[in-house]
């Protein structure tokens, strides 16, 4: 019965073929049917009307999903990652997967749960191994003589190398992390532990978690990153406990690299909230911070924020978060070789780097990836059409990077206001550096 509907909407079609909601329809009666490959043909037909079409650039990337074409799906996930419900999360997560990159997979399926804590799914809990599939993740015994479940730890091969532009904040990690781990006795003699705080703070999309994984890597360290997720639990004290249990993991497995992202999320000012809870949490961290209990010996902390302004001030203290770093923008260099290592294994012509460079200014690293993404969408198009592998070319990548916009211009909006207004002590003062104003 329902294909030959679909059988009459494809008549009505060659009658009106500009008729996007009936086109939208058969595509995603098609669908229902398992005729994927048809859907993709009407969902495609779709964007060649209206290229930023969500409903059909969503429907094109559920086809390949199912027609396991994983790394094209995978563009139009990344592209519209703000507008995915949970089912296209879900099958974001397991394209990912399939691809092999579990860590990004782990990252999406982590703010799906964030944001949906009572959410599970059996396939990618046990693929993952997360807490909810049961299967150990550490790679260490605990000191009872269990294996450390819940918490992923991996050991990066990623290096500073690796990581464009950003020489300021390496500089900063290297005097605080790395140079007391190659010169301990030097270090000691002047009474200063191996271990401390660093908060990285700046617009989203700009490497902060990248750069913590690159100094992992750089010191051969093990590295545990940890979201709210990971952390909060709707039973009484099983948050900080929770807490307490990850810093034991670094303290049992040092030199080890514990980064917390958004930080903000769990050290927001205690001032502003109202669930006592939330206060015992952060309290905890801050103990945990300390060494209260336990040496932080060779435990070196890292925090990201988008939202310094929202983190409580006793995280500053001396001992804790006592260095705070501004990670902005790529500039022009790091922007030519962050677009040279995105187009890497890609079909690509002459590109110029420098044209790219200077016309994607304040693009933060996930914007030029977008560009890119663009870019290589309609190429794949051009490719399909054409029969024949369609190389990148500048013209491409300048024309993609005219329809996105950085995304760092609302975070800078309001950054900018903390800095004019709200910079008694002088945090904020690289922001307005950056922005070029004199206070």
């Amino acid at each position: 019965m329902q294909k030959n509907i679909i059988s009459n909407l494809l008549d009505a079609l060659n009658v009106s073929p500009s008729n996007i909601p009936l086109r939208l329809q058969v595509a995603s009666m098609m669908l229902q049917e398992k005729m994927f490959e048809e859907a993709a043909g009407q969902f495609s037909a779709v964007l060649e009307q209206s290229y930023g079409n969500i409903p059909a650039r969503l429907g094109l990337a559920e086809c390949y999903f199912y027609l396991q074409k994983y790394s094209a799906a995978i563009i139009i996930y990344e592209q519209l990652s703000s507008s995915l419900g949970n089912d296209d999360r879900v099958r974001y997560v397991k394209c990912l997967i399939q691809e092999n990159s579990i860590a990004e997979a782990r990252e999406v399926y982590n703010h799906l749960l964030a944001a949906h804590p009572q959410f599970r799914e059996e396939e990618i809990d046990r693929l993952l191994r997360s807490p909810a599939g049961g299967d150990p993740i550490g790679d260490e015994p605990g000191e009872d003589g269990r294996e450390d479940e819940k918490w992923f730890m991996e050991k990066p091969s990623l290096r500073f190398e690796d990581v464009g532009g950003m020489q300021k904040v390496k500089e900063e990690i290297s005097i605080k992390i790395i140079q007391p781990l190659a010169n301990p006795e030097l270090y000691k003699a002047f009474g200063k532990k191996i271990g401390g705080g660093i908060l990285l703070y700046g617009p989203p999309g700009c490497g902060k978690t990248y750069i913590a994984k690159a100094t992992a890597g750089q010191i051969n360290a093990k590295f545990i990153n940890i979201g709210l997720h990971d952390i909060l639990d709707m039973w009484v004290g099983n948050s900080e406990k929770n807490l307490h249990e990850i810093f034991e993991l670094a303290r049992r497995n040092t030199p080890c690299v514990l980064f917390f992202d958004e930080v903000d999320a769990m050290g927001a000012s205690r001032s502003e909230l109202k669930q006592s809870a939330m206060r015992h949490v952060i309290n905890q961290f801050l103990a945990e911070l300390d060494g209260a209990e336990s040496s932080n010996e060779g435990v070196l902390i890292l925090a990201a924020t988008n939202a310094p302004w929202s983190v409580d001030g006793a995280f500053r203290r001396p001992g804790r978060f006592d260095r705070i770093i501004f990670v902005e923008p790529p500039d022009e260099a790091a922007r030519q070789e962050i677009i040279k290592s995105l187009l890497q294994g890609k079909p690509s012509g002459d590109i110029d780097l420098r044209k790219l460079a200077a016309a994607t200014a304040d693009f933060s690293g996930a914007d030029l990836k977008a560009v890119v993404d663009i870019a290589t969408e309609e190429k794949l198009r051009e490719s399909m059409r054409a029969g024949s592998i369609q190389p990148l070319q500048t013209r491409d990548l300048l024309q993609s990077a005219k329809q996105h916009r950085p995304s760092t211009a609302e975070w800078f909006a309001s950054a900018r206001n903390y800095a004019l207004y709200a910079n008694e002590s002088g945090l904020y003062d690289d922001i307005l550096k950056y922005l070029k104003i004199r206070r």
